[in-house]
């Protein structure tokens, strides 16, 4: 890629190289990563840069942000710039949750554009599966937007100003904005009375529109964002198959149902032994430490997080909307899960800290991540034990 015009800035801004040109050891796992297993003879940098593409597009489309993703070299990709992910990116690096998030690497301008540049999460996977589970869960009373519905039942309307509870992974400052300026949005009403034609009220019926609060607030209650505190966004199969209708999944049995459909039941992909929980404890002063080697799947790797969650400093003082935990694993039965998409996440106001796991009412900011982060665990730890965990 030398000579494309890239320029990069480094951790802590000093110029580096403009060259990105991978080592050769890197053509085996790109292509077959991205499905070419016999690649051609003379696979170039540029071959190996298409390849990280083509397996790009087939893993992010699982998220809105599937446009937001370039391919880069040396085990790296770019996203899109955004100040706050940047900014929580710089302070996850020297926190305890570091082994937890994509290693980030600095900004870099390409074409004119700005990106964040961050590990490839993907690049050590052969022909991977993917999922994104998006995160949180808050108890509401309901709130009046400018006339509409702020958040609404999916059955058995409410009259205006009656009392319902509805959970939200957005934040306080988009209620506050669609109070101030409500639009209604044609679109989102389409894809409403496709999942649910009796979800609209008579008044939004007769506007054919809703509001976006509205919207995302019903969404949240048919989904297991409802009901358990995340919700499965998308599932990408080995062989490049992706589902994203997942809107529907509220129940325990459904969730459990579309896991064990992930990981056709694999036990040592749901659990590989003891967990990684002790040694991780012995490394919190270590910023670079990482579990290189260590045989923890799924429900371990949750564990981990959750411990290691306990004790942030970042987790703390911060609150985290619209952040997904990505499951990934292969054929080779290596499994990992990674906290990724922070772009909503906030800091507090200083001397301000969460617990993430209660209610939320306007003003406390509380994202309920851990008790959907414990559901997760739950569910899994059944599906290892083949009953339901005490």
């Amino acid at each position: 890629m030398a000579g494309d015009g890239l320029s990069m800035l480094g951790e802590h801004g000093e110029a580096t190289p403009a060259s990105l040109e991978p080592s050769s050891t890197n053509v085996v796992p790109l292509a077959r990563a991205a499905g070419w297993e016999d690649f051609p003879v003379g696979f170039t940098s540029q071959h190996r840069i298409k390849a990280k593409a083509v397996r790009l597009q087939n893993a992010w489309p699982l998220t809105c942000l599937a446009g937001s993703f370039k391919a880069a070299a040396n085990g790296r990709i770019l996203k899109k710039h955004c100040e706050s992910e940047q900014r929580c990116l710089d302070r996850l690096m020297a926190d305890v949750l570091r082994p937890f998030v994509p290693a980030y690497h600095g900004d870099v301008v390409k074409d004119g554009e700005r990106y964040n540049q961050m590990d490839d999460l993907l690049a050590d996977f052969d022909s991977p599966c993917v999922m994104d589970c998006k995160m949180g869960i808050r108890q509401r009373q309901s709130v009046v937007l400018g006339g509409q519905w702020a958040a609404g039942a999916h059955m058995g309307q409410p009259a205006l100003g009656s009392s319902i509870l509805a959970r939200r992974t957005y934040l306080e400052e988009e209620l506050t904005k669609a109070r101030k300026k409500p639009s209604l949005r044609k679109d989102m009403y389409q894809k409403m009375i496709e999942v649910d034609p009796d979800a609209p009220t008579e008044e939004e019926k007769a506007q054919r529109a809703v509001t976006k609060p509205r919207y995302m607030q019903w969404r949240e209650t048919i989904s297991s964002t409802a009901t358990l505190g995340f919700r499965i966004e998308g599932i990408k199969k080995e062989d490049g198959s992706v589902n994203r209708d997942f809107k529907k999944t509220k129940t325990r049995e459904q969730v459990t149902e579309a896991f064990r459909e992930f990981t056709k039941d694999n036990q040592n992909i749901l659990t590989a032994g003891p967990s990684a929980v002790a040694v991780l404890a012995t490394h919190t002063e270590n910023p670079d430490f990482r579990l290189e080697g260590e045989e923890v799947a799924y429900r371990d790797r949750l564990k981990d997080i959750r411990a290691t969650l306990e004790i942030s400093p970042f987790f703390k003082c911060h609150e985290v909307i619209g952040s997904s935990l990505l499951f990934i694993h292969d054929k080779k039965e290596q499994a990992k899960v990674w906290m990724i998409d922070f772009g909503k996440t906030t800091p507090l106001p200083q001397g301000q800290t969460l617990q993430h796991d209660i209610p939320w009412q306007e003003g406390n900011r509380e994202d309920g991540y851990l008790s959907g982060l414990n559901n997760l665990i739950d569910i899994l730890t059944e599906m290892c034990s083949g009953s339901p965990p005490a």
